[in-house]
């Protein structure tokens, strides 16, 4: 075994011989320059261009993508109370963790929930989501979850004592803005809110417009 060992190794080395210089005459050098599978260069050296992919190797470009996918999963927004800004002032904002179950997990990736209706009950010192709903993830069959029920919100201490103090002061509520996912985690975004009265309304519908008329006047001075 160990002859034939010797015999193939040395078979080997007289195929693959001492390293080959190509001069810029060899006609090998100048169908692969003219191919564009290397870069000439003067004299007799070369350097190659050519971008292997090994088999079972990664594609930058590929992976680069499917990380800017994930990401977008991981960070996008699921629900908006767009009527929040409308009928209350926001002041100060925070953010929420929420305890959900497996398949309201899945229901919100899927980007379905309204939380139009929803508000903040805090007692005993826990918030909760009031009246989201979440629907139910038809894989889930038996297993479903309650698409109105509560969901405890989880926040630090302090900051629930900022809220209870809030809102028992008159006209003072906490409101839910919008529920996303942040690094892969399902979040809330809360705001302490102040009704507003018809004529703080009517005023919020001027700026709104006058800022979009602003914009649209902006765009269309850049594509000129």
């Amino acid at each position: 075994m160990a002859l034939g060992g010797t015999k193939l190794l040395f078979a080997l080395r007289l195929a693959i011989g001492k390293p080959r210089v190509l001069r810029s005459s060899d006609p090998y050098l100048s169908q692969a320059a003219t191919s564009g599978g290397m870069n000439t260069d003067r004299g007799n050296s070369f350097v190659p261009s050519l971008q292997l992919l090994a088999r079972g190797g990664y594609d930058s470009q590929s992976m680069k993508a499917a990380e800017r996918k994930a990401q977008r999963e991981n960070n996008k927004i699921v629900a908006q109370n767009r009527a929040a800004g409308y009928n209350y002032e926001l002041l100060a904002k925070y953010e929420a963790g929420i305890v959900l179950v497996g398949t309201e997990v899945k229901t919100l990736r899927e980007g379905k929930a309204s939380i139009r209706e929803s508000y903040i009950d805090i007692r005993a010192a826990e918030p909760w989501l009031v009246n989201c709903h979440i629907p139910e993830y038809r894989p889930g069959g038996s297993r479903n979850h309650d698409p109105l029920r509560r969901r405890k919100l989880l926040l630090n201490r302090r900051e629930i004592e900022k809220l209870e103090a809030a809102i028992q002061q008159k006209g003072m509520t906490v409101v839910p803005l919008k529920i996303y996912f942040r690094d892969g985690l399902a979040k809330c975004e809360l705001a302490v809110g102040k009704g507003k009265k018809f004529h703080d309304r009517r005023e919020s519908e001027r700026r709104k417009e006058a800022k979009r008329e602003a914009d649209e006047a902006i765009s269309r001075s850049r594509r000129r």
